[in-house]
């Protein structure tokens, strides 16, 4: 109770401080609304902590209070990234900036904010008249020659959120030293220090003359342009998921040249509510309902959605029985690797300097596919920031043919630095053109490529903790596992221990490697006999731990064999659930 107390306190002489001049009428009002109330509980949630600005800017629930997105704490977030730019590259006069926000709530003001402020510390901006898809800032910072760039979107979290994405001058989220640069001077700013008035003279509006460059650089990605014209009318649904991907989306796929292309009209409608779904995330299958409804009624080749923030995509097609399946992450990152080896060495187009990424947690059939076909894979830490990273590290002496990730993320081409989804859809319309051309589907096609290179189903176990008591939980796991890590999984003896935490591989024989990576993460990787792969990790943005596990299955001999062997992955996919005790 005494501690309890002790927060309430703490939390209350935290709130007055927002009581000053300094802050507007309504935001004012709301923290004294919170003060007032004998229920504490609002008040504590938003004066407890500062809302953290991390390696990957900000996220959080919009509203008045230290632990909310709010001009406020945008400002002072911005004003610290400006201090930091102007030191990193002092003595120069022509810096600049793109700003862009998706179709959250608040978003404009949030952009229009952080512009203000940019060009009130001398930085020129260039604003986006309107929403605009992340991938579309990454490509205009790197075409306009910025210093960095901002986003403000929240990605695929609910309504109530909003959040800020900091990029650096390669059209990347921000990497070391730089992320913990821009952490420690946003960290050093107080509210009296933002300068809010902007210069109006360093502010340029930019709008459909970059819409037309990005939508250039985006047919980069195309394969086969023939296959496209002989299934020009492929029959697509797509929807934005009431986000940015609107507009974008489909003029990319005219571009090109897709004749027959659906929208979902309910969910073009730009709202920050995302009224027609519970969770704008392509990752639920909940979100694809109203698409499959109008895939169904036209009936339709192909169902695809992007998120909010267009940078992911999520892909519906129909399978041996003629119903909708969504494609998982894994299958999707699989499905456009093999194309794009499969149809440039078709087509001559490897030269034998190209190279894939992938993530760690991501599905190990894609090492197969690359090491099949003479192609280089790498390996690297989940988020874009990292398969960038290995763009920017190879720029100039060899070729970036593709990268994902698990989460429903995609770059099929180097000129943006982050996932793409106008891009990633175009590409896999093309590929389900080349299904269509052969009598397939793109349900055919994932069946081929498992009877070549191995059936596998991967499966990602969320553990949810919040608060500090929840932190501790998910500390404590991570220890536990670190010290006692399993020696069989689902019956299978495990091989080969991976620690990202201190760059260490064990393998059952007691030899021991450094892993080359280019930091240390908090990750540890299980891979067993028959070829079983179990990841665990925290989750960077939310209170949460996440396993991944991908299990084999060297039975599949046909594509009847792919629901016994989905089933029997199942079951073991629940024996080590239980025996990691999640």
């Amino acid at each position: 109770m005494e501690n309890n107390e002790q927060l309430i306190a703490q939390c209350e002489a935290r709130a007055k401080e927002w009581l000053q001049p300094a802050f507007d009428e309504a935001t004012r009002k709301a923290v004294q609304a919170m003060l007032d109330n004998s229920d504490k509980t609002e008040l504590i949630d938003a004066f407890y902590r500062d809302l953290e600005f991390g390696t990957g800017g900000l996220r959080g629930i919009m509203g008045a209070g230290t632990n909310r997105m709010n001009i406020y704490i945008v400002g002072m977030a911005t004003q610290g990234f400006a201090n930091y730019i102007n030191k990193a590259f002092a003595g120069r006069n022509d810096l600049s900036v793109v700003v862009g926000h998706d179709c959250r709530n608040n978003g404009r003001l949030f952009a229009e904010t952080v512009a203000n402020i940019f060009s009130a510390n001398g930085i020129k901006v260039y604003l986006f008249e309107s929403l605009r898809p992340t991938p579309e800032i990454s490509y205009a910072i790197r075409h306009l020659g910025c210093q960095a760039g901002v986003n403000v979107t929240a990605s695929h979290n609910p309504k109530e959120y909003n959040g800020y994405k900091a990029y650096w001058d390669d059209g990347a989220q921000v990497l070391a030293p730089h992320d913990k640069g821009i952490i420690d001077e946003v960290n050093k700013v107080k509210i009296g220090d933002v300068k809010f008035e902007g210069n109006k003279d360093l502010i340029q509006i930019i709008g459909g003359e970059m819409d037309w460059d990005y939508l250039q650089a985006v047919k980069e990605a195309m394969v086969d342009q023939e296959v496209i014209l002989r299934q020009k009318d492929l029959n697509i649904v797509y929807s934005p998921l009431h986000g940015c991907g609107r507009v974008i989306i489909p003029e990319a796929l005219r571009s090109w040249g897709f004749q027959n292309i659906h929208v979902v009209p309910e969910q073009m409608v730009i709202d920050g509510n995302f009224p027609t779904v519970v969770s704008p995330n392509p990752e639920n299958a909940e979100a694809m309902t109203m698409g499959m409804e109008l895939g169904t009624k036209l009936n339709a080749d192909l169902v695809i959605a992007s998120d909010p923030d267009a940078d992911r995509l999520a892909i519906v097609c129909r399978n041996a029985k003629g119903e909708w399946e969504i494609l998982n992450g894994n299958q999707t990152c699989m499905m456009f690797c093999w194309y794009i080896i499969a149809n440039k060495k078709k087509l001559g187009q490897l030269k034998g300097n190209e190279f894939l990424v992938k993530t760690i947690v991501t599905t190990e059939v894609i090492a197969e596919i690359a090491k099949k076909n003479g192609v280089e894979l790498r390996d690297c830490y989940t988020g874009f920031k990292w398969i960038a990273n290995e763009i920017r590290l190879s720029e100039g002496v060899k070729k970036y043919i593709g990268g994902g990730e698990e989460s429903f993320g995609f770059l099929p081409f180097d000129k943006v630095r982050d996932k793409d989804s106008p891009a990633s859809i175009c590409l896999i319309c093309e590929i389900a053109a080349y299904a269509k051309d052969q009598g397939k589907t793109l349900y055919d096609l994932l069946m081929d490529i498992y009877l070549e290179y191995g059936f596998s189903h991967e499966y990602t176990i969320n553990v949810v903790r919040p608060g500090k008591t929840g932190a501790d939980e998910i500390r404590q796991m991570m220890e536990n596992f670190r010290h006692t890590p399993p020696q069989q999984l689902g019956g299978s003896k495990v091989v080969v221990w991976k620690d990202f935490q201190n760059l260490e591989m064990r393998k059952a024989d007691g030899t021991t490697e450094q892993l080359a990576m280019p930091d240390k993460s908090n990750v540890l990787q299980w891979f067993c006999e028959d070829g079983t792969k179990v990841s665990v990790r925290p989750s960077g943005t939310e209170p949460k731990i996440k396993f991944y596990l991908e299990v084999k299955d060297s039975t599949m001999r046909c594509a009847g064999c792919y629901e016994r062997c989905l089933a029997a992955s199942r079951e073991k996919i629940e024996q080590i659930r239980k025996e990691l005790g999640v």
